[in-house]
């Protein structure tokens, strides 16, 4: 009790604080006085591994005709090369040229400096650069009377990132939460012959045959240079955050997206909680200028963020859920007291109650630690990796809404099995968050009305370590992906949930097809993109080791770690899951 009354004072005092000084993100890409270039995401470390990925050379296009100049560049000398934005919050290693494996013959585009944003109010569209960031697009929307009616809850990235990696909201209303089902047009630049200039320019806007394949293209078809969005009238929305008992939350989470526009659903397990988005569009004239500043999302005292972690690798070491479950309730309840962050004013430092109401440039996504001084300790994104803060696996699995209600159904029973003392590790950060995604004509979208889950649980810093309860969340993670069919995000994920990938999507082949005529020469793959679009991908069995960061499923005890007492075993609901299972002896594993 007394470690989750301080952790929520420490989470309130962070929150509550005064604006003084806060650290800004690092860069992705660095370069050191010799000209070695590196490019990391903003966790420090990707799905595949630990390591950075170094460039051969960097280019900062701040035109079309420099993304063009780039291209031809990469074209003419037979480069690998990949595009990178000034955020790279990717897990999985999409903006990696050589796949960290070497930086001989790589060049990457960053476009960080190419981020202009134009609004057509007439047409009621916005054109944005592709490093223009989110927020900058959406206030240049609001400035001109108009919203952008679908983006991701966190704004730090960037919107050729964004439209690339399938970022999203939550919605099954209108054209859906999808920020790329939102495109009208948007630009490629491709390799081409000499003949040609080594690059060409390619517009496409809704009809094309190529549009699909560009709306989600894991930047393996070119550089996209340009995106059009349309946009609506400005308007309001009204948050309410309900809290119930979780007993019927399989049954009524359709219901729940039906009756609510931005529809939300965030599952505790370990609390028997799941609290209900109640988010709906409001009068121009509905009274109220609130905020949505994501408790997560906000800068962290680097202390409070350190200390953190520390406490939860102190835990994880002495295999205390006890304490575990003292974080995950000290989580929940200050993110109940202040409203997950929701202020009912601009200019307000707290929560005062529901509902609460405000501009949709200003409800929809947030992430002020990515750009805005936080508070009265020098303070960071949480996650930043400099000053060992948090850090974790995020999975996110996308489902049919028939196959997501035996999912919540599995999981229920493996609480029951294992008790809800070992389900607190995904509680300690946001649960299970359950969003709606509505069926796309993207390629590598989704093909049907679909039902998003994403949850994060404790990575440990040294991939050889073993986790506490490591074989609850692999069994939750194959009962996702494998016996529920469920489809990787392709911007989050361990290495692992992409395996089959091709099988689940019908529109493969076309793309497949699109990527043979936009990039024949296959400047744009990667090892990366090699091993998602090949036929092993994440197989059982591997290194020794391979399984404890998600590389692959164990076969054998050694895929594991039997020197710290972690042997290969079956799943206790989804018998046909392999997991890493703690146990003083390898023979109880299969009971």
């Amino acid at each position: 009790m007394a470690t989750a009354t301080l952790l929520l004072l420490l989470v309130l005092c962070c929150s509550l604080a005064p604006a003084a000084l806060s650290v800004l993100p690092q860069p992705p890409v660095r370069c050191d006085r010799s000209g070695r270039c590196v490019l990391s995401n903003a966790y420090g470390a990707w799905s595949s591994d630990r390591e950075d990925c170094p460039v051969a050379a960097v280019a900062y296009p701040a035109s079309e005709r420099d993304v063009v100049a780039a291209v031809a560049r990469a074209s003419a000398g037979g480069l690998q090369v990949k595009a990178v934005s000034g955020f790279a919050h990717t897990i999985p290693k999409l903006a990696c040229p050589g796949g960290g494996l070497s930086d001989n013959g790589t060049l990457l585009i960053s476009t960080a400096r190419y981020a202009g944003v134009e609004v057509d109010v007439a047409a009621r569209t916005v054109t944005a650069e592709a490093g223009a960031p989110l927020r900058a697009v959406i206030d240049a929307a609001e400035a001109s009377g108009l919203s952008l009616p679908a983006s991701p809850y966190w704004e730090g990235v960037s919107i050729g990132g964004a439209i690339s990696t399938g970022s999203h909201g939550s919605s099954w209303w209108g054209r859906g939460g999808a920020v790329h089902d939102h495109v009208v047009g948007l630009t490629l630049v491709v390799p081409a012959g000499a003949d040609h200039g080594w690059a060409r320019v390619v517009p496409l806007k809704k009809g094309d045959a190529l549009f699909p394949a560009a709306l989600v293209s894991l930047g393996l078809l070119g550089v996209i240079s340009k995106v059009t969005l349309s946009l609506e009238p400005r308007f309001k929305r009204s948050i309410t955050y309900d809290y119930r008992d979780d007993s019927t939350f399989q049954d009524d989470f359709v219901d729940h997206a039906a009756r609510h526009e931005f529809a939300d659903i965030t599952w505790y397990p370990s609390q028997h909680k799941a609290v209900y988005r109640m988010d709906d569009r409001a009068p121009l004239d509905a009274t109220g200028d609130g905020v949505n500043d994501f408790i997560g999302f906000q800068s962290t005292a680097i202390a409070v963020s350190a200390g953190i972690r520390a406490l939860e690798t102190s835990l994880e070491k002495s295999r205390n859920v006890e304490g575990k479950c003292a974080m995950a309730k000290s989580e929940i309840a200050a993110k109940r007291l202040i409203g997950n962050g929701l202020r009912n004013s601009e200019h307000a430092l707290l929560f005062t109650g529901y509902p609460v109401v405000g501009f949709q440039g200003k409800m929809q996504t947030s992430g002020s630690c990515a750009h805005s001084p936080a508070y009265n300790l020098l303070a960071a994104c949480a996650w930043d990796p400099r000053h060992k803060g948090l850090f974790f696996y995020e999975s996110t699995a996308v489902f049919s809404p028939a196959r997501f209600r035996s999912f919540v159904l599995d999981v229920k029973r493996l609480r029951d099995i294992v008790g809800v003392d070992n389900m607190c590790g995904v509680d300690v950060y946001n649960g299970f968050l359950v969003r709606f995604v509505k069926k796309s004509e993207a390629l590598l979208g989704q093909p049907e009305d679909s039902v998003v889950v994403d949850f994060n649980y404790y990575r440990a810093s040294d991939p050889s370590s073993a986790r506490l309860d490591q074989d609850v969340w692999e069994e939750v993670e194959q009962m996702a992906f494998v016996k529920h069919g469920a489809r990787p995000h392709w911007a989050k994920n361990r290495m692992v949930a992409f395996r089959g990938v091709q099988g689940k999507y019908p529109g493969w082949t076309r793309f497949a097809e699109a990527k043979r005529q936009l990039d024949p020469r296959r400047l744009f793959d990667s090892p990366w993109s090699d091993e998602v679009m090949g036929e092993e991908l994440g197989g059982v069995g591997g290194d020794d080791g391979c399984a404890l960061d998600g590389q692959c499923v164990c076969s054998e005890d050694r895929h594991c770690s039997p020197a710290q007492g972690y042997y290969c075993g079956s799943g206790r609901v989804y018998t046909e899951a392999r997991v890493c299972r703690y146990s003083a002896s390898s023979s109880h594993l299969n009971v």
